[in-house]
């Protein structure tokens, strides 16, 4: 996973501002000061179909920050529709132990922005539980939208991927008896990221490799051939009963190995370091602290 990355297109801050550009092997070149005007953020770039635009824009151009030096946000900061895809690979279905056989349909459930953080920020562990768990996924951005969207044209209608870390409270997924929706929203307890690569073609999704290591062991480790619903079926499913808009985000399954499934479980903890790598995409990072200042 360690071959060199096309530009990429990140969201970040620094001096004072959200700021947006392009990620090169030698730092990241600031694009707001040019096109500000025209879009606030990476979903409005993606709204107008200038990624190439941008890039473009950045060719032959010396980096403005140094990565070290700023701090990564989430790449669509206001997305219509987060979407998440749970139990995408076969073993992970296996992982259940319930005596269930592979599912026929995906099982869908929603996420908001702002249970998400940037590349390089803390996962956050609530004083709620301690079942804070990690799940490495690929993602993707819409970048044409669309209703009933074929499964042959569903690579059409992608931008962009990108990482995920789906980072769930394990209890409070189990609070009710129909939804997950509880477990998988606390604030700042996942992360995507790091960046955008934009999307050409099939080679960037079909069958690639996707790792998830803690504090440098591997946990989790698979490859995309493997999903029970590939990119295209999800693009299609969920197209059927919403309209797909520009910067609308799916994350797309998890291997097994959550720490949920280990005997006894190994939930994250503080001072941990988690990293969600792909090929041709790049490689999440994020630690994770206790939250701050929480209301007793």
């Amino acid at each position: 996973m360690s071959a060199p990355l096309p530009p990429r297109l990140a969201a970040f801050h620094a001096n004072g501002a959200d700021r947006y550009g392009v990620v090169t092997a030698d730092g990241i070149i600031d694009l707001l000061p040019e096109f500000g005007h025209r879009f606030k953020g990476l979903k409005e770039v993606i709204e107008a179909g200038a990624i190439d635009e941008l890039l473009n824009a950045a060719e032959g151009r010396r980096p403005s920050y140094r990565e070290e030096d700023v701090t990564y946000l989430i790449p669509i900061a206001n997305p219509e529709k987060l979407i998440c895809v749970g139990v995408n690979f076969p073993s992970r279905n296996e992982e259940y132990k319930d005596g269930q056989a592979a599912p026929s349909k995906p099982s869908l459930f929603i996420r908001f922005p702002r249970s998400f953080v940037g590349h390089r920020q803390n996962l956050v562990r609530p004083p709620e539980s301690e079942q804070l768990d990690y799940e490495g996924e690929v993602t993707i951005v819409i970048g044409k939208g669309g209703r009933r969207i074929s499964k042959e044209k569903a690579y059409e209608h992608i931008a962009a991927l990108t990482l995920c870390n789906e980072g769930t409270i394990r209890d409070w997924v189990r609070h009710a008896k129909f939804n997950v929706t509880q477990g998988k929203n606390f604030d700042a307890t996942g992360a995507i990221g790091p960046w955008l690569v934009p999307f050409h073609n099939a080679s960037q999704l079909d069958d690639i490799e996707l790792t998830t290591r803690v504090n440098g062991e591997v946990r989790q480790n698979d490859r995309t051939s493997r999903m029970m619903f590939d990119f295209r079926y999800i693009v299609n499913y969920v197209s059927t009963f919403t309209t797909l808009v520009p910067g609308d985000v799916i994350v797309c399954g998890t291997p097994t190995g959550a720490g949920a499934r280990f005997d006894p479980p190994i939930w994250l903890k503080p001072g941990d370091v988690i990293e969600v790598e792909a090929e041709g995409i790049g490689k999440l990072v994020n630690g994770v602290e206790d939250e701050k200042n929480a209301i007793n």
